[in-house]
């Protein structure tokens, strides 16, 4: 009869031990997922061209659009601008990628959102796109 009593007290505390660390995973899983939507939130950068001509043409927010170029390429973003280029109209964002010292730019559709092209630049190439932007009416 002992036998069976301390059995059953064994097979109690295991079953507890169990709900215990099965807490504490789910506990650990949503502070993991609350860090992650935490930092997917996107801060406007200290450059940032938007003119009110474009921006009513647009349909994709500017949050939309941040939120995808940093989705695909993660770091910080140095600049945006929302222009025309090539008869479309896009964001352009200049990112420092997580770990890299040259600037990715992602170009956002800010029609229908989609990524319309990803281009790494370093020093000379942003010196030699100043230029053309600044010969721009």
């Amino acid at each position: 009869m002992r036998y069976l009593e301390w059995t059953l007290e064994a097979a109690m505390k295991k079953t507890a031990l169990r709900k215990t660390l099965l807490r504490a995973m789910v506990a650990g899983f949503l502070a993991i997922g609350l860090c992650a939507a935490a930092g997917a939130q996107t801060q406007a950068p200290k450059k940032s061209k938007i003119p009110a001509a474009l921006k009513k043409d647009a349909k994709i927010s500017i949050e939309d659009a941040r939120t995808a170029a940093l989705k695909k390429v993660p770091g910080e973003i140095e600049e945006e601008e929302l222009e025309k280029e090539h008869d479309k109209l896009v964001y352009s964002f200049d990112i420092r990628a997580t770990g890299q010292k040259d600037i990715t730019e992602v170009q956002v559709s800010a029609i229908d959102g989609s990524i319309v092209s990803v281009e790494k630049e370093n020093a000379a190439s942003e010196a030699k796109e100043k230029k053309q932007d600044s010969a721009k009416p």
